[in-house]
């Protein structure tokens, strides 16, 4: 893209709608789906991918009260649950934006009932209950349950949902989750003979979509399969299709002629055997590209494969682009997607430099535009060059 000459992310929201309508196709007609935008949207911009996924969720889910705040500045207007922890001292911003904590204990609890109380509204809330993944949540028993109707009756609370989270569900052995699950409905019996009716009930990740859909309940949370990633390679992906909407592009900006005997980069880990023609790439370990490539990893160069060669530096790196006729400064280099005949994806990535497909695409740094493709033409673009601080003006 034009007016990024360093490097740029570009995502496609089409690819995003495909995957939407994947899992809704592959789930009962009656399980709802929960949009999880944590992490900026697991780096692609939680706001674009809100409202992108709209028409297709019941309501979303975020990690933090920031994140969540974040999408009510931009207009999001359906439920947003928070997944982990709000300290007390945050429940006054989240009542203010009509936010659903996650809850789990009294010492969480009462202090959201007297602050509701105070203002006159009932705070909204999902219980959590821990069936395996020894996280958050209360405990699967008859005193959890116990709990969790003391927690029900205070006043100005009102319980939303209870949920739980699959910690094994992306294996191919699915005995662990049936156990899982098996707890979750048996709690929710608990509660049943406690009187206390949760409306919401949920447990499945974007795992349990693909190979689950049983076990929808009420609604299931889908996380890494909006992306068009799948959670594992131990999941079915004949299931249900999906398409990656990350790719990162960059240019080249050096090429350079190289003798045997030289040294590439940090610690002089390459050395040439031969003589080289050598293009730097502007893109390093600050904007999230894994150093562990090092030596790895490749890029695509006029539909070529390009060895990164040496140490990964924080703002570039070097590929070696010996047989690749006319590479010269400003020549196009996809590090991921698709460059004609060839594609690098994240699982690939990951499994060059031994990491996680969900820490590629996560850890994609401030430092890179996002660009956002519709219909095959550009429909915005976010960039972080803006931050503002306070404390540290003139």
């Amino acid at each position: 893209m034009e007016h990024y000459t360093r490097v740029y992310a570009p995502i496609d929201l089409d690819a995003v709608v495909y995957n939407m309508e994947s899992m809704k196709a592959n789930l009962l007609p009656e399980t709802g789906i929960i949009g999880v935008v944590k992490a900026d949207g697991y780096g692609h911009g939680c706001v674009p991918v809100a409202k992108t996924i709209e028409p297709y969720v019941e309501g979303y889910a975020a990690a933090t009260l920031e994140e969540a705040l974040t999408l009510r500045r931009h207009g999001v207007k359906k439920w947003i649950l928070i997944l982990g922890v709000t300290a007390p001292a945050h429940y006054e911003a989240m009542l203010d934006a009509e936010i659903y904590p996650t809850i789990f204990t009294m010492e969480q609890a009462r202090p959201l009932s007297e602050l509701a109380v105070s203002r006159g509204v009932s705070a909204k809330i999902h219980l959590a209950v821990d069936t395996g993944m020894s996280r958050i949540g209360l405990d699967a028993d008859e005193a959890g349950a116990d709990l969790a109707v003391r927690i029900a009756a205070l006043p100005g609370i009102t319980v939303e949902g209870l949920f739980t989270h699959f910690a094994r569900a992306d294996e191919t052995d699915k005995a662990a989750t049936e156990k899982q699950f098996e707890l979750y409905l048996n709690f929710v019996k608990l509660l049943k003979e406690r009187g206390l009716e949760v409306p919401v009930k949920h447990c499945g990740n974007s795992a349990a979509i693909v190979d689950l859909p049983q076990m929808g309940l009420d609604m299931m949370r889908a996380g890494i399969a909006i992306y068009g990633l799948y959670p594992s390679d131990e999941v079915n992906k004949t299931a249900m299709d999906l398409k990656p909407a990350m790719g990162l592009k960059s240019f080249v900006t050096y090429v350079k002629e190289i003798k045997a005997g030289q040294p590439v980069s940090y610690g002089g880990t390459f050395t040439a055997s031969r003589p080289m023609t050598i293009a730097t790439v502007p893109v390093g370990y600050g904007d999230g590209y894994p150093r562990n490539l090092s030596g790895r990893g490749y890029v695509l160069i006029s539909d070529q494969k390009a060895p990164i060669l040496g140490r990964v530096c924080m703002d570039q790196f070097m590929v070696d682009v010996t047989g690749i006729p006319g590479v010269k400064a400003g020549c196009g280099v996809t590090l991921i997607g698709r460059d004609k005949e060839l594609e690098i994806t994240v699982e690939e990535l990951a499994g060059l430099c031994g990491g996680f497909h969900y820490e590629i695409i996560c850890d994609i740094g401030k430092r890179i535009p996002r660009v956002y493709y519709r219909n095959g033409q550009v429909a915005g673009t976010k960039d972080y060059f803006d931050d503002v601080y306070e404390g540290f003006t003139d």
